[in-house]
């Protein structure tokens, strides 16, 4: 009914351009007061149709799942395309590093700014989100350790990963990413996204060969622990079949959630297991959010980040923060450096931290309305998870058109990865389609897409409540709080989107 209503009423990046495709602001045929309140309310009209008419989870984390691997061909299929799409992603690594050191200078005419960071950073987390996890199998860094490991044999790390230290390492590396993408003044040249590459390889492997591959990649890699969460919501899992066995020698986290019945999106445990306990499974979109895992603190700070900074980027080309410069360059200015960095950069500090600010106090909220059934810790470390969807509808609202638009520059440049005049696959002449999609398309898009993500958000936490509290009423009851914020949140993001862009 919600849906009805609603139909009705880095690393571096790539030269500044509209993340939207487009600089046109579609003219509303109402006011935006309207799309927010009319918003707001199909939200929290699916939080009560939700309320009302889901009262039990089973007390348990199934949900339908088709075990395709039942099939041995289909299993023999899928172990191909790995293999093929592992070795084409060592190949594109090879060739975005190479492309970046001898190619042209301009950004949008070479092939590594253009690939990394609109096919590969968008586009593959599109299919991360949707379809499921195939950074597991093109992760080139992964595939080429996995292959010396094939030739010299497995190894352990050399030392062992504090515990203490947790994930925060990969917390670092992703504020750090978005640092560069925002702020860092060459984020627009090729030679650099080479270099960083560069770096981020021999990290990588370090990494690896220092503390393990699973440890370093679950506790270290930003970019491993982002799609791995994003891949939670899909259409697909991998999980192991009795995994106690495993999970107890685990290193990426599975020991969190030994009261589970199986072990689910695990690579590390998925690998270890033989071939009988492994299961590849078609799901329901978002089940795999509401099966009451648990995380660590470090991972939980990294899930709110993941959706503050995606918040961020959008809020950065708005007037509103145009505003907010304004007032602060002249406390800034004086200070060394660039103004306008240190502004960013503040921005990308403090952002993060007010949205951990509000869902921490929400948390605590929630867990005096449940009547102390639900404690605050085991709230944080898992509810963070209904966060996921409204991330990826925002990430979608945000980034679809720029995908759509300027992805469309990857065509040519496969013909001329260099930008050296080549035409190898005849596709030189190419001429970008900018009607491909449209500013009122992609704000309908936008309004659909925030929407339908907070009531799946509100949908995963009112399962995940249901199978922490000892009633339905407390469960419902203990969703106030986390609705408010939702109701909040969604007239947030549509005010951004609406926006007109400034950068």
């Amino acid at each position: 009914m919600a849906l009805t209503i609603l139909g009705l009423s880095t690393l571096l990046f790539v030269p500044k351009v509209s993340a939207h495709g487009f600089g046109e602001r579609y003219d509303l045929p109402i006011p935006l007061s309207y799309f927010l309140i009319g918003s707001a309310l199909a939200v929290a009209l699916s939080f009560a149709v939700i309320g009302w008419f889901i009262r039990s989870s089973a007390n348990n984390s199934e949900y339908p799942r088709f075990n395709i691997y039942r099939f041995s061909l289909i299993e023999l299929v899928c172990k191909i395309a790995s293999k093929i799409f592992g070795l084409i992603s060592v190949l594109i690594l090879f060739l975005s590093i190479h492309t970046g050191l001898i190619g042209t200078s301009n950004a949008i005419e070479n092939f590594a700014p253009v690939f990394v960071w609109i096919i590969w950073w968008v586009g593959v987390g599109y299919v991360v989100c949707l379809v499921g996890n195939i950074w597991l199998i093109m992760n080139p860094w992964l595939v080429i350790f996995n292959y010396v490991e094939q030739l010299f044999g497995k190894r352990t790390g050399l030392v062992e990963w504090p515990k203490k230290l947790d994930a925060w390492p990969a917390l670092g590396f992703f504020l750090l990413f978005a640092w560069i993408e925002n702020v860092h003044p060459a984020s627009s040249e090729p030679f650099s996204l080479a270099i960083l590459l560069i770096i981020y390889s021999f990290i990588t492997w370090g990494g690896m060969i220092l503390f393990g591959k699973h440890v370093w990649l679950t506790h270290g890699d930003p970019f491993f622990v982002l799609f791995n969460l994003f891949a939670r919501f899909s259409a697909t899992e991998i999980r192991v079949i009795g995994s106690k066995n495993w999970c107890t020698r685990c290193s990426s986290g599975c020991e969190e959630n030994l009261h589970l019945t199986d072990c689910v999106d695990c690579y590390e445990c998925w690998e270890n297991a033989p071939s009988r306990n492994r299961e590849f499974s078609l799901r329901p979109w978002s089940a795999g959010l509401s099966r009451g895992d648990r995380v660590t603190p470090a991972i939980m700070f990294f899930h709110v980040t993941a959706l503050a900074t995606v918040s961020f980027d959008g809020f950065s080309e708005t007037p509103g923060w145009v505003e907010i410069q304004t007032i602060l360059w002249p406390l800034i200015d004086p200070l060394p450096g660039s103004a306008a960095g240190t502004v960013e950069t503040l921005g990308i500090i403090l952002v993060p931290i007010i949205f951990a600010g509000v869902y921490l106090y929400v948390c605590g909220f929630i867990s005096r309305m449940s009547y102390g059934q639900m404690t605050p810790t085991d709230i944080r470390m898992s509810f963070v998870f209904s966060l996921v969807p409204i991330a990826i509808a925002y990430n979608l609202s945000h980034y679809l058109s720029f995908l759509l638009i300027t992805g469309q520059e990857i065509i040519p440049l496969v013909s001329d990865p260099y930008g050296f005049g080549w035409n190898l696959f005849g596709t030189t002449d190419f001429k970008i389609n900018i009607a491909i999609i449209d500013a009122r398309f992609a704000w309908i898009f936008s309004v659909i897409a925030l929407v339908t993500g907070h009531i799946i958000s509100v949908f995963t936490a009112h399962v995940i409540a249901l199978r922490k509290t000892k009633t339905h009423s407390v469960a419902v009851r203990s969703q106030y709080p986390m609705l408010l914020l939702m109701v909040f949140y969604t007239a947030v993001s549509l005010w951004i989107v609406a926006q007109p862009i400034v950068e």
